[in-house]
């Protein structure tokens, strides 16, 4: 067994995360998205999806990105009727 990095649950399905060269400990997904998921810059929250990255910032989401500063994303494009 090994012991979550995060709770510190000693845990027997607990699984290894490696990442830029370090190993990372969890018993759960919900402890690994709290210790490795980036954190938006403009609102706080985690970014568990894709995301936006813009000269090294992350955001969650075009709208965070954009009332940052940064230009030229969206979160959806329109589409011409057919």
């Amino acid at each position: 067994m090994a012991v979550c990095e995060v709770c510190g649950n000693d845990y027997a399905m607990s699984f290894e995360l490696h990442a830029q060269g370090a190993v990372h400990v969890f018993d759960s997904f919900e402890c690994a998205i709290h210790r490795m998921a980036p954190i938006c810059e403009h609102c706080g929250c985690r970014i568990v999806g894709h995301g936006v990255e813009a000269s090294g910032h992350f955001y969650c989401c075009a709208h965070c990105a954009t009332e940052k500063g940064v230009s030229g994303v969206v979160d959806h494009v329109e589409t011409a009727p057919r």
